[in-house]
């Protein structure tokens, strides 16, 4: 969010970059609900009902799948416009902070989000609402509706946030299955871009399973890149693929003089889980490791002479964590985690998450060419 632009040092081998966490939320200025049905299309869908509180409020809530056979294309990428683009709204957000004299101010700031559930449920980034004192989300036909921070839902480790309007009867988006798309098909990235209404880039997709460190402390894993323009205001906004579904969220972008077409979109099979247990409980406790990894593929395992092929190579280990008192080192491969099978960076993230905080999982790994086995106690992730 260029209200408060971070740029972020990543080494990526000798090329030193900057990563914009908050390129999609786009500075403008400065001055002195009911029931959720979140749509998803396959022939195979299955949800689950569950009676809780959502946003604040006591709601059943239909959680789906992702969808597992992709839908027909569209004919053109504007049907594809046409059919996504009145389920995007632009948000905007007033922040109180304090300038370099000290004195208080109001930053005005713009980003994206789409419609999850006809009742009013939208998704967008963390960072386009933090610290946000007052919301406002515009809607295609041009209504407007405003949105009490206070009954936010956001995880700022995803960087996903839920936002509950009064309003039903809304088009929500359909959710597509992320894995299924392939390098070099085409998507539609649908965005708020600069503020200044929404409209739509287009590009391919350009890798899956992307791991970028944007600190000591913190690792987005699963990402899609993208070569579709993602500019300052398209933050929170869907990637959609040709049939309409929303594949992935718009989040990241990479900025550096001579670097173009590097944007990057959480993935919905990423992303899905995580905005089931916002819209459930409306907080995220997280088990925590203490490693930051690399996927292991045969590039890799050639340059640092690994045993294996595949798994997830640890990269940095917090001395006080978990992974520390089990004995985990740098350069050790992970190859298995609490009885699943490690072949990708995203695949460890995922399964450390899928397990709980205090549960005890072993852990296999190599190091050198030795195979070994560890166990280790999850922690519940520190706050940052």
């Amino acid at each position: 969010m260029m209200k408060r632009k971070i740029l972020i040092a990543l080494s990526a081998a000798v090329i030193v970059v900057s990563l914009v966490f908050t390129s999609g939320c786009q500075l403008i200025s400065k001055i002195g609900e009911g029931p959720a049905n979140i749509t998803t299309v396959t022939t195979t869908t299955t949800t689950s009902d569950i009676t809780t509180t959502a946003i604040g409020q006591t709601t059943t809530v239909n959680l789906p799948t992702t969808a597992s056979t992709p839908a027909v294309n569209l004919a053109s990428i504007a049907d594809v416009v046409a059919k996504v683009k009145p389920s995007v709204v632009a948000i905007n957000v007033n922040i109180s902070t304090t300038n370099i004299f000290g004195q208080n101010i109001t930053e005005q700031g713009a980003g994206s989000g789409w419609v999850i559930s006809s009742d009013g449920i939208i998704v967008t980034n963390n960072h386009v609402v933090d610290g946000a004192t007052s919301i406002e989300v515009v809607f295609n036909d041009g209504s407007k509706a405003t949105v009490d921070p206070s009954t936010v839902a956001a995880d700022s480790i995803t960087d996903l946030a839920i936002l509950k309007v009064n309003k039903t009867g809304l088009t929500a988006l359909q959710i597509g299955n992320s894995t299924t798309e392939r390098v070099g098909d085409w998507v539609v990235a649908i965005g708020n871009a600069l503020g200044q209404g929404i409209r739509a880039t287009a590009g391919i997709v350009s890798r899956q399973d992307v791991t970028l460190d944007i600190d000591t402390a913190t690792q987005v894993s699963g990402l899609i890149e993208t070569d579709a323009a993602i500019n300052p205001g398209n933050s929170g906004g869907p990637l959609v693929n040709l049939a309409g579904q929303v594949i992935g969220i718009t989040s990241l972008k990479l900025t550096q003089s001579g670097v173009e077409g590097m944007g990057y979109a959480i993935s919905m099979n990423q992303a899905l889980p995580v905005i089931q247990q916002l819209i459930s409980t409306g907080v995220i406790v997280y088990p925590y490791l203490g490693i930051q990894t690399q996927t292991v593929d045969a590039s890799t395992a050639n340059y640092y002479n690994l045993p294996v092929s595949q798994g997830a190579l640890l990269t940095y280990i917090d001395p006080s964590s978990p992974a520390s008192k089990a004995g985990l080192k740098v350069r050790d491969v992970i190859v298995k985690f609490n009885g699943q099978t490690v072949d990708t960076a995203a695949a460890l993230l995922n399964s450390i998450r899928s397990a709980k905080v205090g549960q005890s999982v072993e852990i296999v790994f190599y190091r050198g060419n030795n195979q070994m086995t560890t166990t280790a106690s999850l922690v519940q992730r520190p706050s940052q």
